[in-house]
């Protein structure tokens, strides 16, 4: 149980301290009341109220989604296993073009596209319910809170308001949080953060509803696993989307050890306007841009550090394959050295030196791919 009481805090919000009370542990998780209207008088006086969250951890360890289930069943996973299990590394490069800005260059370095917490569970044997509705069923988060089954929903992540600018255009990505608790028409929703973010039921349902793949969908854990973690599973899944296939059509070509033969190439073409040196050499601006997504891709979303190689050695050290550990955990580190490079390139860099850094990095990428491709050879045999 956590007691909750508001403080007045500046533009506009409400914050909120929530102090462990249940079994004699203290602590205070700093929330933050997010609400549309800029009325203060609309905003209710919490102090003295009690509500109940439905685990006592939050933050995220190496990787978010992971930490998200870990919490969420009751920390009696590991880390590393759940990131394992739910597929753990993967590859998909993209550079995506919108109007009036520069081009965005985009690295998924964990499994994807299945979806993360379903596999995870899956894997895990863990049942639960996955369902999708035209419109928010709060009938069905307040029973399974109520139930003391914490909620994942998909969102659109830059609808939520402490993301505001995390996202190229709405809508652009699917996000996972989960609903940890609940007080009246506020709901406490665990993002990655020390403490869960407290917000108006409407505020998240609007970020519920902006997702087009994700509107609506609920996934609920129903129970304890009914067996134990398919780890040979996971390996498998792991060895063929590197070597792919993955989706079976023309994209194909940008997913896994092809998606990183393409990532090298395009660094080290200066004959097209794929290239680099022409999509992000032509202006600061376009260069900055390109050195920061570069590092988040790889260190930051959608990716623990080390575009999740070392956390997946982790794993792969728990299920008996330290050779391949060892590959991937220094794959990891050319990957990391990569993401230092490209945040550190000076946004003023003449023609010379961007071109060296885009030569360097496509370098690394091209040791990268031989451990990992190593890595895998060992993993399949």
């Amino acid at each position: 149980m956590y007691a909750c009481s508001a403080a007045t805090a500046p533009i506009r919000t409400r914050a909120t301290v929530c102090t462990a009370t249940s079994g004699g542990r203290g602590g205070q998780f700093p929330g933050q009341l997010y609400r549309k209207s800029a009325d203060r008088s609309s905003e209710r006086d919490y102090a003295g109220r009690m509500t109940v969250l439905l685990y006592e951890e939050f933050g995220t360890g190496r990787h978010r989604e992971s930490s998200l289930i870990r919490h969420a069943l009751g920390n009696s996973h590991d880390e590393a296993l759940v990131a394992g299990l739910a597929g753990g590394i993967g590859f998909m490069y993209f550079v995506f073009e919108y109007p009036d800005r520069p081009p965005v260059a985009t690295i998924v370095a964990q499994a994807h596209p299945e979806p993360w917490v379903q596999v995870a569970l899956g894997r895990l044997h863990v049942p639960y319910d996955a369902t999708r509705s035209t419109n928010p069923r709060w009938g069905r988060v307040r029973a399974a809170l109520d139930g003391g089954q914490p909620v994942f929903c998909v969102v659109d992540r830059a609808s939520l308001p402490w993301h505001e600018a995390a996202a190229p255009m709405p809508g652009a990505d699917a996000y996972t949080v989960v609903i940890a608790g609940y007080e009246g028409d506020d709901l406490f929703v665990e993002d990655g953060a020390a403490a869960p973010y407290r917000i108006d039921r409407e505020e998240f349902g609007a970020a519920w509803s902006a997702h087009p793949t994700g509107r609506h969908q609920l996934v609920v854990p129903t129970g304890p696993p009914e067996a134990e973690p398919d780890l040979d599973a996971a390996v498998a899944a792991t060895v063929g989307r590197l070597n792919g296939p993955v989706l079976g059509n023309r994209f194909d070509v940008n997913f896994g050890f092809s998606g990183m033969d393409r990532l090298a190439a395009d660094l080290r073409d200066t004959a097209t306007a794929a290239g680099w040196g022409q999509r992000f050499g032509g202006s600061p601006e376009a260069f900055r841009a390109a050195g920061r997504r570069l590092h988040a891709s790889l260190e930051e979303e959608w990716t623990a550090p080390g575009a999740t190689r070392p956390l997946y050695a982790d794993f792969l050290d728990l299920a008996g394959r330290p050779e391949a550990a060892g590959l991937f955990r220094e794959s990891g580190l050319h990957w990391s050295r990569l993401a230092g490079l490209a945040r550190a390139a000076a946004p003023g860099a003449d023609a010379e030196e961007r071109r060296a850094l885009f030569d360097a990095c496509a370098d690394l990428v091209d040791r990268c791919s031989e451990l990992e491709r190593e890595a895998v050879a060992t993993l399949a045999g």
